[in-house]
């Protein structure tokens, strides 16, 4: 345990019963995967949606669904949701904000579908706010060739397939 986290835990009586000693079978912090991955990405949306709601007041959950309709123009809202792994509400509040400030366009489609395409402002946003996100990749990838982006992309994609396996 680190030095702030004993006095953090010392400065107060604990409750009769109450465990006041680490467990033997914790896991390791800076050595859990899942930990690591958590924070990298935490800090990477943090950073991000800093940045996006400090210029454009947008976030990046509205960010994502701008990227994902310039990717796939006529996408649906489900499929936004599938392919960015997301709750549908979290995509159904970020398409009626983009809608209601005229950046993306609803159509009507088969069965009830809302097809979605960018609006000319929604791709010009597109555009401004594509610089912010890549940042996020610079920084991450900063020191590592061409190749090792490559490999280390392709480590993540089995990491998932893996994960959706399971």
């Amino acid at each position: 345990m680190t030095e702030v986290m004993e006095t953090t835990v010392r400065r107060h009586a604990a409750p009769e019963g109450a465990v006041t000693e680490p467990l033997d079978d914790v896991l390791e912090p800076d050595a859990f995967t899942p930990r690591l991955l958590a924070l990298l990405s935490n800090a990477l949306v943090w950073r991000e949606s800093h940045e996006l709601r400090r210029r454009f007041d947008l976030g990046t959950n509205d960010w994502r669904v701008i990227s994902a309709t310039a990717t796939r123009p006529g996408v649906s809202a489900t499929e936004v949701t599938e392919f960015l792994g997301v709750n549908k509400a979290v995509v159904s509040k970020s398409v009626n904000v983009l809608v209601e400030r005229g950046l993306l366009l609803l159509s009507d489609g088969p069965r009830g579908s809302r097809p979605m395409y960018l609006s000319a402002e929604g791709a010009e946003m597109h555009h401004l706010m594509r610089p912010i996100s890549v940042r996020g990749q610079e920084i991450i990838l900063g020191d590592m060739s061409p190749e090792e982006v490559t490999t280390f992309n392709e480590t993540l994609r089995a990491m998932l397939e893996r994960l959706r396996a399971a």
